[in-house]
């Protein structure tokens, strides 16, 4: 899991929430409310609900388009348990908390490097949910 997490309150603009993705190198930050995480706003979020929708960024609070609820798992899960989660709720990336604290993100492709056959599965479970239903 990458220990590091991009973090801000639900109420930043999605610029600034972009701003800080780029300036720190990742593909989605941890919304926050009063120092919980509340919900995660990814590329793919600013890309279809932001771009696609033609909402001005410097305008649109995270907190109106973030995805919620977080999917999250506990840190003392396994690898397995990780990818069966990602697998049932169809998403790539899993908030790893200790009650409501962010002690880390882990995605599809940690599992993919930590356990390839895992990854397997897991993408085609994604893939057939995502382009068949």
């Amino acid at each position: 899991m990458h220990r590091d997490v991009a973090t801000l309150p639900a109420s930043a603009t999605v610029r600034a929430a972009a701003l800080l993705m780029r300036s720190r190198g990742v593909g989605c930050v941890i919304a926050t409310v009063a120092d919980s995480p509340a919900g995660m706003l990814t590329e793919r979020d600013v890309t279809f609900r932001i771009v696609a929708e033609g909402r001005d960024a410097e305008k649109t609070l995270v907190a109106e388009v973030m995805t919620r609820p977080l999917a999250t798992i506990e840190p003392s899960a396994s690898i397995e348990e990780a990818a069966e989660r990602m697998k049932s709720l169809r998403v790539k990336r899993l908030v790893v908390v200790l009650g409501d604290q962010v002690r880390g993100i882990v995605t599809v492709t940690d599992i993919a490097y930590a356990e390839p056959m895992l990854n397997k599965s897991l993408i085609e479970g994604w893939v057939k949910t995502r382009w068949q239903g």
